[in-house]
């Protein structure tokens, strides 16, 4: 089952970026452009995973609605105006997980997502592309229903790659973030294990070379 989460936002361009790129990375997302209205539908529908909210919003702004999370038991991350210091102070006293400054990189909102869901014990175990399942707890990885074995390293960069679908991954974020800070070796170490990936999971698994930075998985 997909991780839930719930957007309010007004701005429809920054709200519409959102929820496309959650449902790229595999997220089912639900969105309102007033606090009001998600006020009203979170009495008979609460079963979300996490909340995306806008501070400033007509009907009921993001730290009224911050209640109604609490109540429910639903993760809150903010998303504030540049400017706006003294509201990401406030809400993360209020107790909200995280805060995001717009405008923002979407890969970084799809990080801090990661994280809290991961905190909180709320974050999906399985993650699916085409024909390939993947599951993250037990390290296993099937294609059309047969076992793929992978190495340790290649499952790392898989998972890296499934979770951040369509989002370009540079090969300095992929080393800190699969091999660690302290990994002393180069930057090809990651386009021979891609090339192993690209190998074992055939052609329906478009990772795309995105030249001099790193690589694309595309859906």
């Amino acid at each position: 089952m997909k991780n839930r989460i719930l957007v309010v936002e007004d701005d429809a361009a920054i709200r519409d970026a959102v929820l496309l790129n959650l449902q790229f990375a595999d997220y089912d997302a639900v969105a309102f452009d007033d606090g009001k209205k998600a006020a009203d539908a979170l009495e008979s529908d609460h079963a979300y995973d996490l909340a995306l909210l806008d501070i400033m919003l007509p009907g009921m702004d993001g730290f009224e609605l911050f209640g109604l999370m609490e109540q429910y038991g639903i993760p809150v991350i903010y998303m504030t105006a540049k400017t706006d210091s003294a509201s990401e102070i406030k809400g993360l006293r209020d107790g909200a997980e995280d805060y995001i400054v717009k405008p923002f990189e979407m890969l970084e909102l799809l990080v801090r997502i990661e994280k809290i869901l991961a905190r909180t014990g709320k974050l999906n175990s399985i993650l699916r592309y085409h024909d390939l399942t993947v599951d993250v707890e037990k390290r296993t990885v099937q294609k059309s229903g047969e076992q793929i074995k992978l190495q340790p390293l290649e499952f790392d960069l898989l998972v890296r790659f499934l979770k951040f679908k369509n989002c370009t991954l540079s090969r300095d974020r992929l080393l800190s973030e699969v091999w660690g800070f302290d990994f002393a070796g180069g930057t090809r170490t990651v386009d021979i294990h891609v090339a192993h990936l690209r190998k074992k999971l055939g052609p329906d698994f478009r990772i795309v070379s995105v030249m001099k930075y790193g690589y694309r998985l595309e859906d």
